[in-house]
């Protein structure tokens, strides 16, 4: 993708403060962090959503995200790590390009996760699990 940022960041086109890379992935520095050490795993080959993923790419990209999630406890001494994942804009997706946010957490940094819980019932719950497992 010509325009895409990322696959610009990934040819080397545009600055990016650089941690890892590997055949798949490339791990840089978020400019728009939350907190220090916030990182973006990229996926090399433009894929815009989790969708476009093959099972070795998703797992290419979500090992590197692990790694990345030990490295950065390590050397900021963070209370936890949010992984952090959008798919399309419904889902809060704002570069379409594939990424995860590997963001360090500590407790009252201002960074909220949350959703309005709906608890349906059991049933509900078995109707919705035979749905996706004949999907599967």
């Amino acid at each position: 993708m010509e325009n895409c940022v990322f696959c610009r960041i990934v040819k080397g086109e545009l600055p990016a403060s650089r941690v890892f890379e590997d055949e798949s992935t490339l791990v840089f520095m978020d400019l728009q962090s939350v907190n220090p050490g916030h990182m973006l795993v990229v996926v090399k080959p433009h894929r815009a959503n989790v969708y476009e993923l093959d099972d070795e790419l998703a797992g290419a990209a979500w090992r590197t995200a692990a790694r990345m999630a030990r490295a950065v406890k390590a050397v900021v001494g963070c209370e936890g790590v949010t992984l952090l994942q959008a798919n399309e804009k419904a889902g809060a997706q704002t570069v379409f390009h594939f990424h995860i946010h590997v963001v360090p957490r500590w407790e009252g940094d201002g960074m909220a996760l949350a959703w309005p819980a709906k608890n349906p019932p059991r049933e509900a719950l078995e109707e919705m699990a035979a749905k996706l497992r004949a999907a599967l």
